[in-house]
Formats: structure tokens, C-alpha cells, sequence
């Protein structure tokens, strides 16, 4: 996918989160561990929400700030799609695919960090703040969730 502006931006985050969620929970049924198939088909859903909530942004975001170009970054930092896919989540223990899961949001957080800082109009860098902020507020979530999973 070519990703020139915000907008571009915010179609690759939606697909990320869609094609996780396909991922993890693809691999749910296939992991032995009976706590990995737990977190992965909670994180199925979570990155399913995710999809929705990127979505409403795609939707409904400000133009202006929608069709800001960002190709200086990702020209810099090429943007690489889902790396576990091709070593399933089905072989990890639990906390492998939370460290997994995390690295990935991690990624994209920094992404949207970066983004904001390099953003010429208002409108921009409130769209990428808000993005990192949710990011960042969902991570914490799945990682609090996840060691809810742990104590069972």
C-alpha cells in the first residue's frame, strides 16, 4: 500500500488492526496452551474494536488534517506489515504473544508520535495525538487484560 498522507495513514492502521485480529484469532484454535488461546481470542477481539474505532476516524476526521502528506517518514521508516503471521501466534506461549502484540502497538504509537511532532496544522497534530492517545490507552488495556489471564 502506497501511504502518501494522514488518511493513508489511518486506512493502513485500520487494516493492521483487521488483519491482526484475523491473525490471532486464526492461530486461538490451533495453540495448545489453553491461557494463549484464552489472550489470543481476547485479543481478537480487542484488535476487532480497534478495526471500528480507526474506522470512525477514517470517517469522520477532519479533511484538512486527513490530507496532510507524511511521506517524509515513511520514506525514512518503512512500515512493515505484521511479521507474525509467518511465525504463528500458535507456536507462542502467553507472554510471547503479548510481547509480540505490544512491540506491534508499539510500532504504531511511535508512528503516530512521530507524526504529530513533524505536523505543519493544528488539526493534524490533534488527530495524531488522539490516535496515539487511544493507542496507547488500548495497549495498557490488553496488557492489564492479559495479566488478568495470568491469575486465573
Amino acid at each position: 500500500m502506497q501511504i502518501e498522507t494522514l488518511k493513508d495513514v489511518l486506512h493502513w492502521t485500520r487494516e493492521f488492526h483487521q488483519h491482526l485480529s484475523q491473525c490471532l484469532s486464526h492461530c486461538a484454535d490451533k495453540n495448545t496452551d489453553e491461557r494463549a488461546r484464552m489472550i489470543l481470542a481476547y485479543l481478537s477481539n480487542h484488535e476487532k474494536a480497534l478495526t471500528r474505532v480507526v474506522s470512525g476516524f477514517e470517517t469522520s476526521g477532519d479533511e484538512h488534517a486527513l490530507n496532510t502528506w507524511c511521506m517524509e517518514y515513511v520514506n525514512k521508516h518503512p512500515i512493515v506489515r505484521h511479521a507474525h503471521c509467518d511465525a504463528p501466534f500458535a507456536d507462542l506461549d502467553a507472554i510471547q504473544i503479548m510481547e509480540a502484540i505490544m512491540d506491534q502497538h508499539q510500532q504504531v504509537i511511535e508512528l503516530y508520535r512521530y507524526l504529530a511532532s513533524r505536523a505543519d496544522i493544528p488539526s493534524a497534530k490533534e488527530l495524531m495525538g488522539s490516535l496515539r492517545s487511544l493507542e496507547e490507552h488500548e495497549m495498557t488495556r490488553m496488557a492489564q487484560s492479559a495479566n488478568r489471564f495470568g491469575d486465573m
